[in-house]
């Protein structure tokens, strides 16, 4: 039965009123274990580092050192001795050991830099961690409390979700989220599932028609019939499918941590050697131990850890001003990687909110385009649907005065009807409203003339009869360049139709055309969508493979399928139906400004400032990035290499073997700190296309 609106504040998307949200549940930064210690480590350092500087007693800053030392690298030392324990080099306990070996030459200041930026490295990953499980089970709050299920005999009682069983019958209010995945029995309704398809608008449901746990009903009462346990419905199973692809996603590292293990492994019997052979042979034990000394500092490979860690660290930087969040080092580098993407629709390509796209006046029925639109937008004003705020936000861009209706009804799943000046208007589907109009076949036959031969003047039916035999066609041009059709009845006649669609992002054709530049194969469209909608978007911008009608389990298939060819997929969602194929990918990015929890959490960037441009700009930053971090490889290789062959062969004094070390990692590092600079960000916006 249609209802009467009388309460016109603003109302949620969909719904005639919402469930108050759950808390969200987020782990606070000090509430890690890592946190604590990197935070007291850095303390204890930037209270070290002015007394030493300002030529205080040693013991003034010698003490607040060693206490950062142990503040910072009793962790990483014990996690790297019981690696040690398991007969693994960890870089855990190699990092512990450089600092204390940097403390016993006399560089204790950078001894402790290093044990603050290790510290603080870690913390950051715990902090990550933490935060995408805090994501995982936020998602659960999409799920209601409670539900309302119907006995037997019709009387209702109020229970968990979980202790809802496949046959039972709940119902579901207007603004109530839908507590079980099921099949409608009776009522109509809209339901918004942009969380498990992504589609924009809300999606009409009538008897038969399947709905999702989670979901957000309208302005209509549903009687559902549960179709599956809590535990198997799609809410449940993005959970597991988020949680799984986390967890079992191959281990990463940079490209140095690859090698570290054995270069440390063979810097460590070297050093050894080099200590122990000369002795063998009668050598002094100072000019053995002084010799040894050298070599560990000159093979160190703090030039090569510097020859990666700067240039990723700078285009994080970069990014960052520029709007990207980039999580990690090892996400910039894998950044560079990737030679597929796999793009979202809504919210990703466009821009999720649906705008007019058409006015389109039915001839000879009265109202032109500008009294079309104003007429609907008067009567869809007082609604909470986001196709009248679409339409009345058409009128406003246009100038138009909107003005006040009377007698305002909503229909759930047919449309509204109100009064506007002397005219009774109705706006919504098209089939319903059509529904009225008499069939074809009353409208056939010769046209009627009087006694004398003369045309009679068409009957108020037969006008109908046309009208709408014009609108349904008009609604099947527009359907089928993929947009919402929405009809405006006036006086019973149809008037006209508006076209509605997802806006395209100004940048989106401009972004394909450069992804397609840089991984050499065009992106895959992914989306919940349905088929028409997709196929004219994916036209508009140049995509070819276009997945429609996906549930977040068919997003994750088609991913896997490309990385199951050997392609490194990059994934560009913004749902929570895209938290899992952003999880399984091998790299996935974010939209933030509407981006969901889950979304920004699980993906290894977020473009914080919603500019699609972005993406493509960030991967070839990181292409230059790991070019620079080669060109850092070569130059610490031949530092390391002529400064240990001069020792072996040579005589090498320590302070000019610690001068080339040192010199070696300064040059590296003022190399990769070119990325800094914001030409660096522009060419990779406008000229960095080649694909790797």
């Amino acid at each position: 039965m249609p209802s009467v609106l009388t309460d016109r504040r603003p109302l949620p998307t969909g719904a005639a009123r919402a469930e108050p949200a759950a808390p969200r549940r987020r782990t606070r930064v000090l509430a890690l274990p890592e946190a604590r210690w990197a935070a007291a480590a850095t303390v204890l350092f930037l209270l070290a580092l002015p007394l030493q500087l300002t030529g205080a007693p040693g013991w003034a800053w010698g003490v607040p050192y060693a206490l950062a030392y142990a503040a910072g690298g009793w962790e990483p030392a014990w996690a790297g001795l019981r690696a040690l324990a398991d007969r693994t080099l960890d870089v855990d306990l190699l990092m512990v050991v450089a600092a204390l070996g940097a403390a016993a030459v006399g560089q204790v200041m950078d001894g402790a830099l290093l044990i603050v930026i290790f510290a603080t490295s870690g913390a950051l990953e715990a902090l990550a961690t933490a935060r995408t499980a805090d994501s995982v089970r936020g998602l659960l709050d999409l799920a209601p409390v409670t539900a309302t299920r119907l006995r037997a005999d019709g009387t209702e009682e109020t229970v968990t979700p979980a202790d809802l069983t496949v046959g039972d019958t709940v119902l579901v209010r207007p603004g109530e989220r839908i507590g079980a995945d099921g099949r409608v029995l009776d009522g109509t309704s809209e339901v918004d599932q942009a969380t498990i398809t992504g589609e924009p608008l809300p999606v009409a449901k009538e008897p038969g028609d399947e709905v999702f746990a989670g979901t957000l009903n309208g302005t209509g009462a549903l009687r559902v019939r549960v179709g599956r346990d809590a535990a198997d419905s799609v809410i449940a199973r993005i959970v597991r499918m988020v949680q799984e692809a986390s967890g079992t996603k191959a281990p990463t590292q940079l490209f140095i941590e690859k090698v570290e293990q054995r270069y440390s492994l063979g810097m460590v019997a070297a050093t050894l050697a080099v200590f122990a052979v000369p002795l063998a042979f009668g050598a002094a034990l100072t000019g053995s131990l002084l010799r040894a000394m050298t070599f560990m500092i000159v093979a160190s490979p703090c030039a090569v850890v510097l020859a990666t860690m700067p240039p990723l660290l700078s285009a994080i930087a970069n990014a960052g001003r520029h709007g990207v969040l980039v999580k990690s080092a090892v996400v910039m580098e894998r950044l560079g990687q990737v030679d597929a993407v796999a793009l979202d629709k809504t919210g990703t390509l466009t821009e999720g909110t649906p705008r007019v796209t058409d006015v389109v006046p039915l001839p000879g029925t009265g109202p032109g385009e500008r009294e079309l639109l104003t007429l609907a937008a008067a009567a869809e004003h007082p609604s909470e649907h986001p196709l009248a705020r679409a339409v009345v936000e058409a009128a406003r861009a246009r100038d138009l005065a909107v003005p006040t209706a009377r007698g305002f009804r909503s229909a759930p799943g047919v449309g509204v009807t109100a009064t506007v000046g002397e005219h009774v208007v109705a706006v919504g589907t098209p089939a319903r409203l059509l529904t009225g109009t008499p069939d074809d076949g009353a409208a056939t036959g010769p046209a009627r003339t009087d006694r004398h031969g003369s045309p009679v003047a068409a009957s108020p039916v037969t006008t109908r009869q046309a009208a709408g035999r014009a609108a349904a066609s008009l609604v099947a041009r527009l359907e089928a360049g993929g947009r919402t059709a929405v009809l405006v009845v006036v006086d019973g006649v149809p008037a006209g139709v508006l076209g509605i669609a997802d806006r395209l992002r100004p940048d989106a054709a401009v972004t394909v055309s450069a992804l397609t530049a840089l991984t050499g194969t065009r992106p895959t469209l992914l989306t919940g969508d349905n088929a028409r909608a997709a196929a004219r978007l994916a036209g508009e911008v140049g995509i070819r493979d276009v997945r429609a009608g996906l549930l977040p389990e068919d997003k994750v298939a088609a991913v896997r399928e490309r990385q199951d060819a050997g392609r490194r997929v990059l994934v560009v969602g913004d749902g929570v139906n895209d938290a899992p194929a952003l999880a399984a990918a091998h790299t996935g990015v974010a939209m933030g400004r509407a981006g969901s929890d889950l979304a920004l959490e699980t993906a290894d960037a977020v473009i914080v400032r919603d500019e699609l441009a972005a993406v493509p700009a960030v991967v070839a930053l990181s292409r230059r990035a790991r070019r620079l971090v080669v060109q850092n490889l070569v130059i610490a290789a031949a530092f390391i290499s002529g400064l240990v062959v001069w020792d072996l062969a040579g005589t090498l004094p320590l302070p000019l073997g610690v001068l080339g070390h040192e010199g070696s990692t300064v040059l590296v590092g003022l190399n990769g700190l070119r990325l800094l600079r914001e030409t660096a960000w522009r060419r990779a916006a406008r000229t960095d296309t080649a694909p790797a």
